[in-house]
């Protein structure tokens, strides 16, 4: 055999031995809390699911609180099973290069119905009716006249024509609209941040204002669906509270923080609020009257944790076999196909002239730029880059660069 043949058969061998070993790749993912089957299947047999595990490159978590967590050095990415992402340390995965995920609307179809059980139940006195009754038990043949009799302490009126106002026009947002209006109320819907396929998603007859005191002041029923900021806690306060209808109920199924629960007794007590029915029961208003506190129920159906888990599941997957960004609450969206050249994907600050340093680092090694896509997302920004050529040692060159978060490679 030829020096030349013997020289290719290496080669050829060499690359089937990295193709095996990359495609054999094994990823190990920890659990911070129980994710449905439905979702965990998915990832495929090249990855390793424990709720226990030293260096995983990613986290499924719904509840669990990490902000006090270590991470790891290898952790990659943390998917949230849920919209929420309070319970994760946002900032510091910024700074450390690690991609998070939620699944916003996977669960929105679950909060829904229980907003229209919401707004019903604190219509009619439904749970004190219910709680009466019971004591009408051993009342024989009498039940039927004691039930007649006391039946007018329960009333209360239908939601049929009554004014909604929805603060928030998300996922969330959207299905209650809709689903009002198709129950014969007016709704009319508060977003400042809605876009055209967001509005594409509601009823033609959802009204939409600019002016969060178009639904202060004209609404019977206010319900919440926007995330807990600076600039909305405590949205729902003396201040705003005055400026509703006498009577108003007041609904949130969103952020326990985006209401000042003291005014909200305050209003009640007053008579200015009919009714507050939250999924976020807090010491203070349990056993209040005219709070209606649930054990936030809000995504719990088995059909929402399948729909959290599987949306989860398949943007870790993504992320670490392809570099997708899908649904990331702080990078940008950036969906990619399988690479067929190694990839490189350089998470770093969003500055002048860093891209044109990270590709001079491939130039000085003559190696070729087959594909390069640039996204940011306020500071941040995201980089993939695939490469054909000599690209040994470039990644600790680029992470050298000033700017730079973190860099890896997909093969």
């Amino acid at each position: 055999m030829s020096l030349g043949m013997k020289k290719i058969r290496e080669q050829s061998f060499a690359k089937l031995t990295v193709s095996f070993l990359e495609m054999n790749k094994m990823y190990n993912i920890l659990t911070l809390n129980k994710i449905a089957k439905i979702g965990l299947d998915r990832l495929g047999d090249n990855y390793a699911v424990a709720d226990a595990c030293e260096n995983p490159d990613a986290v499924l978590v719904r509840s669990a609180a990490m902000h006090d967590m270590e991470l790891p050095e290898s952790l990659l990415a943390i998917a949230r099973a849920g919209a929420g992402t309070n319970n994760i340390p946002i900032d510091k995965c910024s700074q450390k290069g690690i991609v998070v995920f939620n699944t916003p609307g996977a669960n929105a179809n679950a909060v829904k119905e229980l907003v229209i059980m919401g707004m019903l139940i604190s219509s009619r006195d439904v749970l004190g009716g219910i709680e009466w009754a019971k004591t009408l038990k051993g009342n024989g043949d009498q039940v039927g006249k004691l039930v007649e009799k006391g039946k007018s302490n329960f009333v209360g009126p239908e939601i049929k024509g009554k004014k909604l106002g929805v603060i928030g026009l998300g996922a969330i947002g959207a299905l209650v609209s809709n689903a009002s209006v198709a129950l014969g109320m007016d709704v009319i819907g508060y977003d400042p941040f809605l876009t055209p396929e967001a509005a594409a998603r509601l009823s033609s007859e959802v009204q939409t204002t600019s002016n969060l005191d178009d639904i202060y002041t004209a609404c019977d029923y206010i319900t919440i669906h926007v995330p807990l900021t600076p600039d909305t806690k405590a949205m729902i306060n003396a201040e705003t509270i005055a400026k509703m209808k006498d009577g108003i109920r007041i609904l949130n199924y969103a952020r326990d923080g985006l209401v000042n629960s003291t005014d909200i007794l305050a209003g009640i007590n007053s008579g200015k609020i009919a009714a507050y029915i939250t999924d976020f029961a807090t010491d203070d208003i349990l056993g209040e009257k005219g709070v209606i506190a649930l054990p936030h129920l809000g995504a719990s159906t088995p059909e929402s944790e399948e729909n959290c888990a599987v949306m989860a599941a398949d943007q870790v997957k993504a992320y670490l076999e392809t570099g997708s960004i899908i649904n990331s609450v702080n990078l940008p969206r950036m969906e990619l196909s399988k690479p067929t050249a190694p990839r490189f994907t350089v998470i770093h600050d969003n500055v002048p002239t860093i891209i044109n340093q990270i590709t001079a680092k491939f130039s000085e090694l003559g190696a070729n730029i087959e594909n390069v896509d640039s996204k940011s997302r306020g500071s941040i920004g995201y980089t993939v880059l695939d490469v054909t050529g000599n690209v040994d040692g470039v990644e600790s060159k680029i992470s050298e660069i000033d700017g730079v978060i973190r860099v890896r490679v997909i093969k």
